[in-house]
């Protein structure tokens, strides 16, 4: 597979994921399920949040195997819904990207075999309803051109490598960036609940949430608005920092 992607794993929900060597990490939850997790972490607290849209722009960060972008096309496609995405997506790897063409993915793409080709090809696929632009390169240059580009997300996979091997993809700053593309009702998903992470969204005049998908673990919902639903639980981040006096956001210069 990729350059620093080894070693096929099968998870729990018969789904396969890679191991990254540079990362010492894998790509999914090996317990959870790759499916899964993109589905229950990703793609359906995100619809829901927005199912009276009929567009959608979204940033993958960061593109990987592509499970996300991919589960949201399914996701869509099996749902019978009436909505076209635009999907914008920072990958390093260009060797994972080709090779991806060749990956075991589960059954349920089996209809976006087409697309899959064309992305690891091309990096770029577009139809009526759906456009897949991939950016090969570093993700932090990507938010600039983005940025540059005037483009505005209504949701955004925040699905990076974790922050202990990963850092620069977690920080306020990087937060801050994130939070310069973001519609006024946007939502960010991550399956971090960590509360240094969470600070580092928040201080970027996010609201925090947290929300328990039915078939996985606890995850983070930060919202550029201010939501009141009754899957969502209302994280007082305030209230978290005068309780821990030690908490602090992750930052660039540290």
């Amino acid at each position: 597979m990729g350059s620093w992607a080894i070693e096929l794993i099968t998870t729990s929900d018969g789904s396969h994921t890679l191991y990254s060597k540079q990362f010492d990490q894998h790509y999914h939850s090996v317990k959870e399920g790759a499916l899964n997790e993109s589905l229950s972490k990703h793609v359906i607290p995100a619809f829901h949040y927005h199912k009276d849209k009929k567009e959608l722009t979204i940033l993958d960060i960061c593109f990987g195997i592509g499970y996300n972008s991919f589960a949201t096309l399914y996701y869509i496609q099996t749902n019978n819904l009436d909505i076209k995405v635009n999907i914008y997506s920072p990958e390093f790897d260009l060797a994972l990207l080709h090779s991806i063409k060749d990956f075991t993915f589960p059954k349920e793409f089996e209809s976006l075999k087409t697309i899959i080709h064309e992305i690891s090809q091309n990096l770029y696929y577009e139809d009526k309803k759906c456009k897949i632009e991939i950016y090969h390169g570093d993700a932090r240059e990507y938010l600039k051109i983005l940025n540059n580009k005037k483009i505005l997300f209504d949701i955004v996979y925040q699905d990076a490598f974790s922050s202990e091997v990963n850092r620069t993809l977690w920080t306020q700053e990087y937060f801050g960036q994130i939070k310069n593309i973001l519609n006024d009702d946007a939502i960010i998903s991550t399956y971090s609940i960590a509360t240094p992470i969470r600070l580092s969204i928040y201080n970027n005049d996010i609201n925090i949430y947290e929300y328990k998908p039915d078939s996985s673990n606890r995850i983070t919902l930060a919202l550029n608005k201010q939501q009141i639903d009754k899957n969502y639980k209302y994280i007082d981040m305030e209230l978290k920092q005068q309780r821990n006096k030690t908490a602090i956001a992750l930052k660039d210069k540290e």
